[in-house]
């Protein structure tokens, strides 16, 4: 992520913005949400399981008691027996007579009953007062029955003898290994780890006459008090003092925490006994200074809690980088507008405040925008006046779009024209006039395209001066201005008195451009101003060769003009061929100007002449390239384009003579190439001082037009380009190594003020000097 850091678009602070709201709004809550959860998670886990461990310990502990209370109410059912007391009354005695044999049998059976418990493994009678000893199978006396029948190693022997001392009620040994047999006559013996239960008879008496042993194997004692849960991985049966009633494995137990656990906590509940290990506690119902005890495996009981922790952990490092790519996002998304407007800004230079160089890319962008919208604040009501005098300019367009028939539906006008606060009467009586105006080749070579401009809206103010409650005006094509005249249907002298006006207008302009007027038909809706645009457009190509302003209506029709052909016939064409090839040149040149002097006098239409001129070209051309290839399509078509730009009768001629001299040239004629390098060269050595391209026509004999068409094909650009070009290239020179000033710059190339040398240096290079200077 830190290479998206590294992008223009991003903000290091509002990144950091976005992001401590976002962890205010969403991740603290989601990281308590996560700690609450957690700690209710364990706590309830952690309840849920000492619930479920008392249960399981009580139930298994009930089970055991009333095992225990079973055996208890069997042993002492066995020793309140009177044949226990007829055996006890006759014990010592010899020999041993039939009655007192029956008895011991009975008292055999009623051990039988005993054994029958599935926790018993064997039982038996051990007399104090004499050498006898009664289990289910045999008496005999006490050191044949401890050695054959219940063998014991000599110290387990002593131990447990030792245990039939003083008054016994259900006490229990601790585990000890035996052999025990079935019987004599058998030699199966069982062996492993028992453990004893004894009680002495009399019951309340110090001096017991006689004890009641039973005995079972450790493992089934054990599996009594086992659980199946898998967190419970150990139980015991422990008495108030310490000792180990049972116990499920071998372990050596922390007697300490097991009292610590007992003397603190509640039944049931959960005392730390390691790290990884806890222990509760189930009070006995058979015996109350008995306690059950079960260990658990923390680790095992906590997993669901440990992966709910991991899962809240990933949830919230999931919710961190959503809340980052959130945060950047929004910072880029943000700031991306604000550093386009920064910049637009900082590069406006007329804009610019004076402190802005200062402000350094890691400063506060809303400070910036900040200062530059009070600089635009301040220029709001220039900015209004530039807003309302661009308005005329969108109705203007209106207009035009009317007139080219984009818009022809009334509604859609009158929709429109409430949008742009224009002011349209639909049903009313209008006519089109169409002033089409074409500069002359020699005024279009010197005029620039900005003094172009300054004519064409001298024309328009005095137009609007002239008739303008009458008249919309549109510009629909660079050389067609339309005039969209509003007059009485009754009043059709109207439209002839407007064009009157409009030609007193356009005649003072006839040095720079032919100019024509064509009348559209009226209309009587909107809608249908196209019709009239048309129908004037078509009146214009009925304007002849004459340098005057005309004006063309559906009065002045072709039948009053003479018929000229506007084609030459085969006859011409071979005529033109033959002078061809008999170099007759100047005859070729002689018979066009005969032919243009014949359709002057005819007063033949302009696009009728043209025509029959272009035929002529076209012949000339034929015939040239029968002996030359070194002209191209584009030299013709450039010929061509000449002469369809002609507007009077003067200009064809000359264009003529002109387009003669360039296709036939003569053995004579001087190599115009050399004198125009030796121009290019003077040009080179005196671009200081001024230049004028009359001087340099004169010099070679020719017109101003001749000599501006003739080094344009010789150089490549016109002449004033050309000038104007190389004069830049000097300052340019200047300005990268001298410290001149503009004003001295100017003078040192040619220039007689700055002011023209900075309107030029920019239209050629789009910056001012001073800019070039800084930038370079």
């Amino acid at each position: 992520m830190s290479l998206l850091f590294k992008l223009k678009s991003f903000n290091n602070k509002q990144f950091w913005k976005f992001f401590a709201k976002y962890f205010m709004l969403i991740l603290i809550p989601a990281i308590v949400a996560s700690t609450f959860m957690n700690l209710f998670v364990v706590s309830l886990i952690q309840n849920e399981a000492e619930q479920s461990s008392h249960i399981v310990m009580k139930n298994n502990a009930h089970q055991a008691d009333e095992k225990f209370h079973s055996l208890q109410a069997d042993m002492i059912n066995l020793l309140s027996s009177s044949n226990l007391k007829s055996i006890l009354k006759n014990a010592g005695k010899t020999p041993v007579s039939m009655e007192q044999t029956d008895m011991i049998y009975a008292m055999m059976a009623q051990l039988n009953s005993i054994i029958s418990e599935p926790l018993v493994s064997g039982t038996f009678l051990y007399f104090v007062n004499s050498d006898l000893v009664i289990d289910n199978n045999i008496y005999t006396n006490k050191s044949f029955y401890f050695k054959n029948y219940y063998s014991l190693d000599e110290s387990e022997s002593s131990k447990l003898i030792t245990q039939f001392k003083g008054k016994q009620m259900m006490h229990f040994t601790e585990p000890y290994p035996a052999n025990l047999r079935s019987n004599m006559s058998s030699n199966n013996e069982t062996s492993g780890s028992n453990v004893s239960v004894i009680m002495s008879y009399p019951f309340n008496s110090v001096k017991p006459e006689v004890y009641l042993e039973v005995h079972f194997q450790k493992d089934k004692l054990e599996r009594l008090i086992q659980t199946q849960e898998s967190w419970i991985f150990r139980t015991a049966i422990i008495n108030a003092d310490g000792t180990v009633i049972s116990q499920s494995d071998t372990a050596e137990l922390n007697k300490n925490s097991l009292n610590e656990a007992i003397l603190t906590k509640s039944e049931g509940a959960f005392s730390p006994y390691n790290d990884k290990q806890a222990v509760s506690f189930v009070r006995s119902e058979y015996d109350s200074s008995w306690y059950y005890i079960s260990w658990i495996d923390i680790n095992t009981l906590m997993k669901p809690a440990e992966t709910l922790r991991f899962l809240s952990i990933g949830f919230l490092l999931f919710f961190l980088l959503v809340g980052a790519f959130v945060s950047y996002y929004l910072s880029r998304r943000l700031y991306t507008p604000i550093l386009e407007i920064r910049n637009r800004l900082q590069a406006h230079q007329s804009l610019s405040p004076p402190d802005a160089a200062d402000d350094s890319p890691d400063g506060n962008d809303f400070d910036i925008i900040k200062r530059f919208s009070k600089l635009l604040i301040t220029e709001h009501k220039e900015m209004s006046q530039w807003v309302k005098g661009a308005l005329p300019i969108v109705q203007e367009d209106f207009i035009t779009q009317i007139l080219l028939g984009e818009y022809r539906d009334n509604l859609s006008i009158e929709y429109y024209s409430k949008e742009i606060a224009f002011p349209v009467v639909i049903n009313a009586t209008r006519t089109v006039l169409i002033i089409e105006y074409h500069y002359y080749d020699n005024v279009l070579e010197q005029l620039s395209e900005t003094s172009k401009s300054f004519l064409l809206v001298e024309l328009r103010e005095k137009i609007w001066k002239q008739v303008s409650d009458k008249m919309w005006l549109s510009q629909t094509r660079s050389d067609l201005l339309a005039c969209v005249v509003h007059h009485d249907l009754e009043n059709a002298l109207d439209l002839l008195e407007i064009s009157n006006q409009l030609k007193l207008v356009l005649e003072p302009y006839m040095s720079y451009f032919k100019s024509t007027i064509g009348i559209g038909k009226t209309v009587h809706e909107i809608g249908n101003l196209h019709d009239s645009y048309q129908y004037g457009f078509a009146m214009l190509k009925q304007k002849s060769l004459n340098a005057e302003v005309e004006i063309c209506c559906e009065d002045d029709t072709w039948e009053n003009r003479a018929q000229f052909d506007s084609f030459l016939s085969s006859e011409e064409v071979n005529r033109i061929v033959n002078l061809h090839k008999t170099q007759e040149y100047d005859r070729m040149l002689q018979s066009v100007l005969q032919m243009l002097e014949l359709g002057e006098r005819k007063q033949a239409g302009a696009m009728h002449m043209k025509s029959l001129c272009s035929d002529v070209l076209n012949t000339w051309i034929r015939a040239v390239e029968t002996e030359r290839n070194d002209f191209n399509i584009s030299l013709y078509s450039g010929l061509f384009e000449l002469l369809n730009r002609c507007q009077t009768w003067d200009e064809l001629k000359r264009h003529f003579e002109h387009i003669h001299s360039l296709l036939f040239l003569s053995p004579s004629t001087v190599n115009r190439n050399d004198q125009f390098m030796e121009v290019v060269e003077y040009i080179k050595e005196h671009y200081q001082e001024e230049l004028s391209i009359e001087w340099f026509a004169g010099k070679m004999n020719m017109s101003v037009s001749h000599f501006s068409r003739s080094f344009k094909e010789a150089v490549g650009e016109k002449y004033m380009e050309y000038i104007t070009k190389y004069r830049l290239s000097m300052a340019k020179k200047l300005l990268n190594e001298t410290d001149m000033k503009i004003e001295e710059i100017a003078e040192s190339v040619g220039y007689l003020g700055s002011n023209a040398f900075i309107r030029m240096f920019r239209k050629y290079e789009g910056i001012t000097p001073g800019k070039y200077r800084s930038v370079k």
